[in-house]
């Protein structure tokens, strides 16, 4: 980050956009999954931090950012209010982790592959590819959104930094 760039916080269930030199950041992705989609053209970012997959399983869905599905909606939507292109959109995912040890034929308890798997398919219906992912495993994340250049920050506890 520069000395121009200002950093915006996603929170839970949370999602903002920003034009360059902006960098969208949110904290502890454990199974929630953070989408993160970008305009290379117009250096356009957009961040969400969703909790579930899917807001047509819960009655309490007034809350958009809350699911993978409509936030994921919302951020394209928001995204192209202030100039990016739908077409031009990629997208990076990361979180989706599995933070506790369970029986792992109990769908309910899958939350986090369920959360990276409707972040995938909200993303095909909408035709924008993902071109990096770093999901899954047992542990959290904080990623940084770059609005400059579109890389993704992935920062872990106990393994590593990564770009993706």
């Amino acid at each position: 980050m520069n000395s121009f760039s200002k950093m915006i916080v996603v929170g839970m269930a949370d999602l903002n956009v920003t034009r360059c030199p902006g960098v969208l950041t949110t904290l502890g992705l454990g199974s929630c999954v953070g989408i993160a989609l970008y305009d290379p053209i117009n250096k356009i970012a957009g961040l969400a931090h969703a909790m579930l997959p899917d807001s047509t399983q819960i009655k309490n869905n007034s809350n958009v950012a809350k699911f993978a599905d409509s936030a994921t909606k919302k951020l394209i939507i928001d995204m192209c209010l202030i100039g990016a292109k739908k077409d031009f959109l990629k997208a990076k995912i990361a979180g989706g982790a599995q933070m506790f040890a369970f029986d792992s034929t109990n769908e309910s308890m899958r939350i986090g592959d369920r959360n990276v798997e409707a972040a995938y398919r909200i993303l095909r219906t909408y035709g924008i590819p993902v071109i990096a992912n770093h999901t899954g495993s047992n542990y959290g994340r904080t990623i940084e959104l770059y609005s400059d250049d579109g890389r993704l920050v992935v920062k872990t506890i106990g393994h590593g930094t990564y770009v993706i």
